[in-house]
């Protein structure tokens, strides 16, 4: 209980510092402190993450929130956080969204400029085979439009980059290639074309070839590796290769 009252105590003096200190400078504007502690406490962020937003020590947000003074060199980049106003912090405005215009997102940038987002997997997909049971993260990779439709109609979401690492589609397809691959094409109906498999467990990069026994021959490029045949869902498709991207 005595902690609860401490803390209220510190609160109301805290305010009363600051209506003490707007009066005392009448016509200038005090950092509101109870602003940002309310506006934090609505978006449920603590003062250290706060800190680690702007880039600034702990101490300088609790000094805001405790200290009241004319403003911070930081208040621009805290109203953004925030998603209010410089004014509003510094108790020129008392509604919080009067002149607040949001940052625009990545994708409304692109969509202005006309690129799209793809994603670019760092499981590199063996052209030998690649075990699928390793981390497998995800990074937004944005390219032309208008460069993208020359390889595939396909809708952004269903495409992926990943890099190829071996040499059994040599020479089609060279180590560490980037490979642009649409995951909305997961049924062989195109003979020869080169696809993303898995095969026992491992990602692999191969050329399919249906057989009239009802299995499927993975093909490599390269003649010096042996090619193998599946049966009876041994292997399932995980797209089709439709472009490379190479360094020269």
């Amino acid at each position: 209980m005595a902690r609860d009252y401490s803390k209220r105590h510190r609160s109301v003096n805290r305010k009363k510092t600051i209506a003490v200190y707007s009066r005392r400078n009448k016509g200038y504007s005090v950092f509101r402190g109870d602003r940002l502690e309310a506006l934090m406490a609505e978006k449920g962020i603590s003062q250290s993450e706060m800190s680690r937003r702007v880039g600034i020590t702990q101490s300088t947000i609790w000094k805001l929130l405790n200290e009241p003074k004319q403003g911070s060199k930081h208040i621009h980049v805290i109203a953004r956080e925030l998603g209010t106003t410089p004014a509003y912090l510094m108790g020129e405005t008392d509604d919080p969204q009067e002149g607040f215009v949001p940052a625009p997102s990545i994708n409304d940038v692109a969509r202005e400029l006309g690129i799209v987002g793809l994603r670019e997997i760092d499981l590199s997909l063996g052209m030998g085979a690649t075990y699928l049971d390793v981390p497998v993260t995800e990074t937004m990779r944005y390219f032309d439009e208008g460069w993208l439709r020359t390889y595939t109609r396909s809708k952004p979401e269903d495409l992926i980059f990943a890099q190829g690492i071996g040499d059994s589609m040599e020479p089609t397809i060279r180590d560490s290639d980037l490979l642009l691959i649409d995951v909305s094409q997961r049924t062989l109906n195109i003979s020869e074309k080169i696809w993303v498999v898995a095969y026992a467990h491992c990602a692999s990069v191969k050329r399919l070839s249906p057989r009239a026994d009802g299995g499927i021959d993975m093909l490599c490029d390269n003649q010096l590796v042996p090619n193998r045949t599946a049966y009876d869902g041994e292997m399932h498709i995980i797209g089709r290769v439709v472009a490379v991207v190479r360094k020269i």
